[in-house]
């Protein structure tokens, strides 16, 4: 009997065991396999670093643009960037397990979780039980049932990071978050790519002209994008895999040396035996919770990607933030409190936070927009970056800001003024009269702001 059982050692669960723990409280975490979740081992840590050694190789071949000279082509060691990659995710991964096992009062078993009663927990042969049980399960890549998919041999964004070598032509199926990341990195490393994504446009969930401009930027540096691929299929090929398309022009479909399947995720619920504890799920296998992360049975929470509430990492640990405080610190914080916000890590990336230009149509609010090429914003043309735009959207009558998205260099950073903002519920012109640091990026945040305009 301890006071508290953790399930999944991701990005919420070994901060709550350590306040659990710092309370009084005896505290079992158990984790399946690796120590860190998603971002530690296939999510941000792995892929962030890949994507800094593919643009260090993009940037060299771009050397003479700058005035610098390279005596020779650009040569990609792939098993050294995997080395590099390897030794950052390690390093993350011991960090948390060592912090873990080192926790006063907290236990640590490695194996698998399965509920036997609404308090108890099976792992292995050993039955744990506790008032409170707290899910940090994640998810993992989802395989959709596709016409071929079982019959070829395809990769996911978890097995993708194996590869020691760069693929002769790549085939990503997906065009949002993940499946971009990975295209402009392989493109990058050499490798010949093709995007292949089922809807009429890229990242369908963002404003057209956003997607237009990641388009551009993949196209300009030789991703081939095929949209409309409505019948998506596979089959065995004498060079790799060949993918249907039969988009309404080009080729009905393509041969890839390599493919991989970035059509979203999936949580990690079905072999938890969650029925043994009544845990309702949605119709995707998430499981369903309050907005203070409570599951319909008392003394159960879900948090992380395995709740559907959130599908980042900053989520996740806001989801241990607001755990801890209702349980610990009477403060009540709420999932609603959050404002959305995110990056796609294309280079330049993408960062958005707020409501879309579409969404706020929608509301039927009277909006203003301030809106600047990248080509106006000096930081950017002096580092010969200056692809996409920025955008800020306010509401006409209460002053408040709605959202805003950067396309371009540093906009995964300038963003976060935007969204300090936000969270203070200040008037958009608490923004305007800052003075910021000149040359940035940022600094072209109260210029948006002087030159709003009807959104139309």
């Amino acid at each position: 009997m301890v006071d508290a059982i953790i399930i999944g050692a991701g990005q919420a669960g070994p901060p709550l065991a350590q306040r659990l723990t710092a309370a009084g409280m005896s505290v079992a975490v158990v984790e399946r396999k690796l120590f860190g979740g998603t971002c530690v081992n296939t999510g941000c840590t792995p892929t962030k670093t890949l994507i800094a050694s593919a643009r260090v190789a993009q940037m060299a071949r771009r050397a003479a643009e700058y005035g610098v000279v390279l005596d020779g082509p650009v040569r990609i060691d792939m098993a050294r960037v995997k080395a590099r990659k390897d030794e950052v995710s390690g390093r993350s991964r011991q960090n948390v397990e060592r912090w873990l096992r080192g926790m006063p009062n907290c236990r640590v078993l490695q194996g698998h979780a399965r509920f036997e009663s609404p308090g108890s927990v099976n792992v292995g042969d050993e039955l744990l039980t506790a008032e409170r049980i707290f899910l940090n399960v994640g998810a993992r890549a989802a395989i959709p049932d596709m016409p071929g998919v079982r019959d070829v041999n395809l990769l996911t964004s978890g097995t993708i990071l194996d590869l020691d070598h760069v693929p002769r032509h790549l085939v990503v199926v997906g065009g949002s978050y993940i499946g971009l990341e990975f295209a402009q990195m392989y493109r990058r490393f050499g490798a010949e790519v093709t995007v292949v994504e089922k809807g009429e446009r890229l990242i369908g969930r963002e404003d057209p002209d956003v997607s237009d401009a990641i388009r551009e930027l993949l196209e300009k540096e030789g991703v081939t994008v095929r949209l409309s691929a409505n019948c998506i299929r596979f089959a065995r090929h004498a060079d790799g895999v060949e993918v249907g398309v039969n988009c309404t022009s080009g080729p009905p479909s393509v041969v890839g040396s390599h493919v991989l399947l970035a059509v979203g995720r999936t949580p990690n619920t079905d072999d938890l035996c969650l029925d043994r504890a009544g845990v309702v799920t949605d119709s995707r296998g998430f499981i369903t919770v309050d907005n203070t992360l409570r599951t319909n049975v008392p003394g159960i929470w879900a948090m992380g990607d395995c709740n559907g509430r959130g599908a980042f990492t900053h989520t996740a640990y806001n989801d241990f933030e607001i755990v801890a405080a209702n349980l610990l610190d009477g403060d009540p914080r709420s999932v609603d409190d959050r404002i959305q916000a995110y990056a796609l890590y294309t280079d330049p990336p993408l960062a958005r936070v707020g409501m879309t230009d579409e969404a706020v149509r929608r509301s039927g609010r009277r909006a203003l927009v301030g809106q600047r090429a990248m080509t106006r914003v000096g930081r950017a043309v002096e580092k010969g970056e200056a692809q996409g735009f920025m955008r800020i959207v306010v509401d006409a009558d209460s002053q408040e800001i709605l959202g805003a998205a950067i396309v371009g260099p540093g906009g995964d950073e300038a963003i976060h003024g935007v969204l300090d903002m936000m969270y203070a519920k200040a008037p958009y012109p608490t923004l305007q009269r800052a003075v910021h640091i000149h040359p940035t990026v940022a600094e072209l945040l109260p210029t948006l702001l002087g030159e709003l305009k009807p959104l139309e």
